[in-house]
């Protein structure tokens, strides 16, 4: 943005306001020669990474002119440095239209996927060698920015790609963000820009130790924390994170005139336009090459460097590097066919297994999770990690004290990948899977069907707690304001002892607990009073019965009257129904036979939660027949509501993605199941608009 010329001017200035001091008086004529001084400076800073000035002295510069609009306030412009700070909490953030959709990319994790693409590219554009751009795959948070008349408009968060929040406050906060940029002269009147972000990792690791000293849990991973602080409604928290913002798209472009030819014909010289306005685009990261086998070399090359970079990335994006080559491609309605994200291998790390804990969960299944010995993998401190069940432990010949290699799949998830068995020196101990709970101490049961070891006492506390846990959550009765952290602090003390016992909180007792006001006690007794009469599928999914999932449990309230109806019903009636098999047809049957789980729904009957539902008649509507799933975050409608709304309709929730699939309906962060819904060709992916416009058809 600066040339050599113009950044030894802007410095001697500089100099010459801090030898001045206070002798150089601000005035209407000289005000915006010190604000040229600071955007510069910070340019340098956040762009560049290449400071001139001391933070004092910066700090000193900043300090004149916030005095000075604040005597004179006919002063400030909207584009002043000082302007970046809010001036009080955001209400709410309300929600904007973005000027073109923001699709998601197609992912590849191989050379034989970019192949592939790369065929695909070549037959739907004639040539025979496509000239790409690569760049890093930012792992942060996207948004999109709208400049007008050289001002910046607003931000707004991706959303559901069509539909976003609008974070400007925060945004402002974001200081390798211009305010304004000449766009103007090069004809530009309007411009939407994406981009991603960022906590680089320096950043975020004394971030974290700032929050560690206070007492408060340290962010999970910079990905996590930059999303995070967009979010947040105290502008002032956000600038205090230090968050960076990459743009590396121009999404959308409104010309001044007309008649003046465009300057930029290449995704690569729209960056370098970026760049050169004062946009921290990855002009420094960038490679344009020509042919496929070019693009792999590069992949793979920046892949070795990835722990080298000062910020989080999880792969790279290979788009078509001429404008004009990807407006012929066009897009699909979920992706464009002109680029492409290839995605890097999973995180590793070695650390050591310092013990094992084995845990209980509330279908009594016991589960050993490996205590390993604190590391940093892919972002993310990582010191426990699921080791599942008796069988992977041998498979893995895993023993305490072992040296490990571990590793977070789809950088996500952290497993164990291998014992590093050459390290052991002797001292390493065998994995002992105990005969009897670790809770109640009953002896554990494993079935010559399944891997698991399992606690039959279905009193065992342990397995009480979860299923409270279970029964109060989300998707279950949704009792809000009993989280599970309240539960295990209630079961404690004794307040609950059982899930009936949450209809006989003793709420007088809450108030001797410490961080309990009145209005949240007020809070959870008119939430368990409205659990009370949760809809027939919602009781069948709390009860926690062995693999009746929310699905299932709508396909049995179907077809009963009454909870006690499923009593009556042997296991071939069971079956008759969608999607019951055998496993589930036992499991229910064994539940409804159990005489404690009787007494507890008679108990919970007399406590007046509601037992009765309402057989449904097979629905008839637009829908009729067609299968539907939902993921992620839905901005405008509830997912329980919206797969009503399906089956209202004659529609058919499932529970997974399967060549049985008709429609994926995909919100905010979309996850696994979009990805493999990718791969089957039958399935229909929808937006979350595509998917109300369905409804009126």
């Amino acid at each position: 943005m600066y040339s050599k010329q113009q950044t030894i001017i802007l410095q001697a200035q500089t100099n010459e306001w801090l030898e001045a001091d206070n002798s150089k008086k601000l005035d209407k004529n000289n005000i915006e020669e010190l604000r040229n001084i600071l955007r510069f400076h910070e340019h340098r800073y956040y762009v560049e990474n290449d400071s001139l000035i001391s933070d004092y002295e910066y700090d000193k510069l900043y300090k004149a002119l916030e005095n000075f609009e604040k005597q004179h306030t006919d002063f400030i412009t909207k584009n002043s440095p000082t302007q970046r700070v809010g001036v009080g909490l955001i209400k709410d953030f309300p929600k904007t239209q973005h000027l073109v959709p923001m699709l998601s990319l197609e992912n590849s994790y191989d050379e034989l996927d970019l192949l592939d693409w790369d065929r695909k590219v070549k037959e739907l554009s004639g040539l025979s060698e496509i000239e790409y751009s690569i760049e890093p795959k930012f792992d942060g948070a996207s948004i999109s920015l709208v400049y007008e008349n050289d001002l910046l408009l607003r931000g707004v968060t991706r959303g559901d790609g069509e539909i976003g929040d609008d974070i400007t406050p925060n945004i402002f906060q974001i200081k390798s963000i211009p305010l304004s940029a000449e766009f103007s002269k090069h004809n530009i009147h309007q411009i939407e820009i994406r981009g991603e972000i960022l906590i680089n990792k320096e950043n975020f690791k004394k971030y974290n130790e700032g929050l560690i000293e206070e007492g408060v849990p340290p962010l999970a991973n910079p990905r996590n924390a930059a999303a995070g602080s967009l979010r947040i409604k105290d502008p002032s928290i956000v600038r205090k994170r230090n968050l960076e913002g990459f743009l590396y798209h121009v999404s959308f472009i409104s010309k001044i005139k007309e008649n003046i030819q465009e300057e930029t014909k290449t995704h690569s010289s729209l960056l370098k336009l970026l760049w050169d306005l004062g946009f921290r685009s990855p002009q420094k990261e960038l490679k344009v090459v020509s042919g496929i086998q070019a693009v792999i070399n590069e992949v793979n090359n920046f892949e070795k460097q990835r722990d080298s970079l000062p910020y989080e990335i999880d792969g790279m994006v290979i788009k078509v590097n001429s404008l004009d080559l990807q407006e012929k491609l066009g897009m699909t309605s979920h992706h464009p066919r002109w680029a492409i994200a290839f995605k890097f291998k999973a995180r590793q790390a070695s650390s050591k297994l310092m013990s094992v804990e084995f845990q209980v969960g509330r279908t009594g299944a016991v589960t050993p999770v490996a205590k390993i010995q604190p590391v940093s993998v892919g972002g993310v401190t990582v010191s426990s990690i699921s080791i599942h069940n008796e069988e992977y432990i041998k498979e893995k010949n895993l023993k305490l004290g072992d040296s490990i290699l571990i590793e977070r799949s789809g950088d996500v998830i952290p497993q164990i990948v291998q014992s590093l068995t050459a390290t052991r020196n002797g001292s390493e101990k065998e994995i002992i899977f105990p005969t009897e709970c670790p809770v109640c101490k009953q002896p554990l049961s494993k079935s010559d069907d399944e891997a698991v070891w399992r606690c039959v006492n279905i009193n065992c506390n342990a397995q009480i707690l979860e299923r409270i846990i279970h029964f109060a959550s989300k998707d279950a009765m949704d009792i809000k304001n009993l989280g599970d952290a309240g539960i295990k602090k209630f079961f404690q003390k004794g307040l609950l002892i059982d899930i009936p016992s949450i209809y006989e909180f003793d709420f007088n007792a809450l108030k001797e607990i410490e961080g309990l006001g009145e209005k949240s006690i007020s809070n959870l007794k008119e939430a368990i009073q409205k659990s009370k009469h949760q809809p027939m599928h919602r009781l069948i999914y709390a009860l926690g019965i062995r693999y009746v999932g929310e699905t299932t449990a709508k396909t049995l309230a179907q077809h009963i009257e009454n909870i006690f109806d499923l009593q009556k019903m042997n296991e071939e009636e069971l079956m008759k129904l969608e999607d019951v098999g055998i496993k589930v047809a036992k499991s229910v049957q064994a539940f409804f036979q159990n005489k404690d789980n009787l007494n507890m729904l008679k108990k919970l009957e007399d406590l007046g939660v509601q037992i009765e539902g309402k057989k449904q008649e097979k629905s008839f509507g637009n829908l009729n027949g067609q299968t539907f799933l939902f993921t992620g975050t839905l901005s405008s409608i509830k997912r329980s509501d919206a797969e009503e709304m399906v089956e209202s309709q004659g529609g058919i929730i499932l529970g997974g993605v399967s060549s049985k699939l008709n429609y994926l309906v995909t919100g905010e962060d979309a996850g696994s199941k979009l990805e493999k819904a990718r791969k089957i060709p039958s399935i229909k992916i929808l937006s979350e608009e595509e998917f109300k416009k369905l409804l009126l058809n």
